[in-house]
């Protein structure tokens, strides 16, 4: 068995020991190559889990809340274009996505008797229906 599959198996059976109310689930490559296992494990545990990347909320995951990707992806060109014009990448700024975006899968909330206040689901800039 790979490393990474006994850390998930070592993972699941703390989440169980420990009772677990929550799962978070950050954006690494890590988690990301695994999506669809973390996806089953919080479900599995009846947990409600919240990840970095709208992805994983598409592919079943409860909730996800962070930078935008595509904001993200705009603030690339606009650096690759103003580098390409002749601007040294060592004088330009740092910069970082100022946009977040919240995505909610409502059949999943189903899934483990949760609700979200409608101002939520309002204010959500998607909700899986």
């Amino acid at each position: 068995m790979p490393a990474a599959n006994r850390d998930l198996d070592t993972a699941s059976a703390a989440l169980a020991q420990q009772r677990a109310d929550v799962l978070i689930a950050l954006g690494s490559a890590f988690f990301f190559s695994r999506r669809d296992q973390i996806i089953a494990l919080a479900v599995q545990h009846g947990l409600p889990a919240i990840y970095q990347l709208p992805d994983f909320v598409a592919a079943g995951g409860l909730m996800s809340y962070g930078a935008s990707i595509r904001d993200a992806y705009r603030l690339v060109g606009i650096y690759t274009g103003k580098i390409l014009h002749g601007e040294k990448p060592a004088d330009l700024p740092v910069q970082q996505s100022t946009k977040v975006e919240l995505v909610i899968n409502l059949k999943t909330a189903r899934r483990l008797g949760l609700t979200f206040p409608i101002t939520l689901l309002a204010t959500a800039d998607e909700v899986i229906e």
